[in-house]
């Protein structure tokens, strides 16, 4: 049992140690996608290949024009405090519809016409992240497509609600380009990823060492107490 119990904490601090590495490979590969320059939005060819690894986090822009009258509004605790992310489609000039994500707008911003200064009428280009659809709802709270309540955004499911075709599988979150008015605020991108790995590698290790030298300890008294008894034995 201690050897099974050392090799197993053992091979988990080992394991830790691989997820540490793919961890900060994966900070360094988002980390060059943010601050590279903005390349166009991927169009239809190149949405098979979307994917967390690849794609997620690439500053992309696209042109075209907004569809106003089709926005969503998806329930966000941000820095600016609780609102919601303004959602709205963009036509572009592809062909294909793209939902971008606006930037946050507190709850007295909701109604359109409090903040009619920002909404743009004609063509219009947006530089921004992609990101990847949300369908599994956020922490503990599930979209209600029916009563139009989202707390995540899900693409397939938002594109469907609104009545939109041909769209992307990925929505673009803006940047902190300033819009009128002051609403909605982009660039509120929150790219974090936590990496404890090396703390919960060193925690398996520290345990597989107190197992082996909890081991020793006990074999060692095993031993003397055998010895012992051996002695009194071939006194008696």
């Amino acid at each position: 049992m201690a050897i099974a119990g050392v090799a197993g904490f053992a091979s988990l601090g080992i394991w830790q140690i691989e997820r540490r590495a793919w961890k900060l490979d994966l900070i360094a590969r988002v980390d060059a996608r943010i601050h590279a320059p903005a390349v166009a939005a991927p169009g239809r060819d190149a949405w098979p290949a979307i994917d967390a690894k690849s794609s997620e986090y690439q500053r992309v822009t696209a042109s075209g024009r907004y569809l106003n009258d089709r926005e969503t509004f998806v329930t966000a605790v941000t820095d600016k405090g609780a609102g919601y992310w303004l959602l709205t489609p963009l036509k572009t000039s592809q062909g294909f519809t793209v939902l971008i994500n606006r930037g946050f707008v507190p709850p007295d911003k909701k109604d359109p016409g409090s903040r009619a200064a920002s909404d743009i009428s004609g063509d219009t280009t947006v530089t921004g992240l992609l990101r990847l659809s949300e369908p599994k709802g956020a922490f503990m709270r599930t979209n209600d497509i029916s009563a139009d309540r989202w707390f995540s955004r899900d693409v397939d499911a938002i594109a469907i609600k609104r009545g939109l075709d041909d769209y992307a599988p990925y929505f673009i979150d803006a940047d902190a380009t300033p819009n009128a008015g002051g609403y909605p605020v982009g660039g509120l991108t929150v790219v974090n990823f936590p990496n404890n790995h090396l703390v919960y590698s060193l925690t398996w290790f520290g345990l597989a060492i107190m197992v082996a030298v909890g081991f020793i300890r006990f074999a060692g008294e095993e031993i003397r107490l055998r010895r012992d008894w051996h002695a009194r034995s071939g006194t008696n």
